[in-house]
């Protein structure tokens, strides 16, 4: 349990950071919040992805980008909480579309990329967390 929260408050932080970059909050470094386009780049050098389903992706992303905004607007000093489960069950529902797009190959791709971002995630939270009790 202690993990989950710990993953949920990461990702949390990671979509807040990016759209905080997204906004003009600092030069774009990428992240989970790049554009539609640069993200279906991103995946496309992972998957291999065919024109077709470049094109579907790249609607996914945008209506995601639109999505985020939206809440973003709606939630600003608003409940965290709340906003941190509508993202979730956004991101959720995305990872769902992805998944729709992608063939069995990719889809087992997608997923060890998945995981090796969190991974790299974690280890960076570990990092700064450790690095600021010295």
């Amino acid at each position: 349990m202690k993990k989950l929260m710990m993953i949920c408050a990461l990702l949390f932080s990671v979509i807040t950071y990016a759209n905080a970059q997204q906004q003009g909050g600092g030069p774009g470094r990428g992240g989970m919040m790049m554009k539609p386009e640069d993200r279906v780049k991103q995946l496309d050098e992972k998957l291999k992805l065919s024109d077709d389903q470049k094109t579907k992706l790249t609607v996914v992303f945008t209506e995601q980008a639109e999505a985020m905004k939206k809440m973003r607007d709606e939630m600003q000093g608003g409940d965290r909480d709340a906003m941190r489960e509508k993202m979730q069950k956004m991101r959720t529902d995305n990872d769902v579309k992805i998944n729709a797009v992608l063939t069995e190959d990719q889809k087992k791709a997608y997923k060890t990329w998945q995981d090796e971002q969190r991974a790299e995630m974690q280890k960076r939270m570990q990092d700064r967390q450790g690095g600021g009790n010295n």
